[in-house]
């Protein structure tokens, strides 16, 4: 899986650098995010999904992991630079709520 990480005001931005989140990454994004946030404490991530035109049930499945180890560790995960079909799942999905979406990243980092 291509990822890139910064950390920007305190916030670790992951760039999902794939066209696809799905069955085929997914694991590859638990053990990522598993690893910021057990081995790094980072707890507040922003998730760019800039890059990915597709999610399935195990994209969204690999993003709620990430979800509760944040919140497990009183943080925060969040979306940004979502396409209109990822934007749909979530809503499709009863995510909206879950899963805090922007589509600028200075103003999704303020929001933490």
């Amino acid at each position: 899986m291509k990822l890139r990480e910064d950390t920007i005001d305190g916030v670790r931005v992951v760039r999902i650098e794939e066209s696809r989140l799905d069955t085929n990454v997914s694991s590859e994004l638990k053990t990522e995010l598993l690893r910021l946030v057990e081995n790094e404490g980072a707890v507040n991530l922003l998730i760019d999904l800039k890059l990915v035109e597709y999610v399935d049930s195990s994209g969204l499945g690999a993003l709620l992991f990430g979800h509760r180890h944040v919140n497990a560790n009183a943080g925060s995960l969040k979306l940004v630079n979502l396409n209109q079909k990822v934007k749909t799942l979530i809503r499709i999905a009863n995510l909206e709520s879950i899963f805090p979406n922007f589509e600028d990243e200075q103003h999704a980092i303020e929001s933490f």
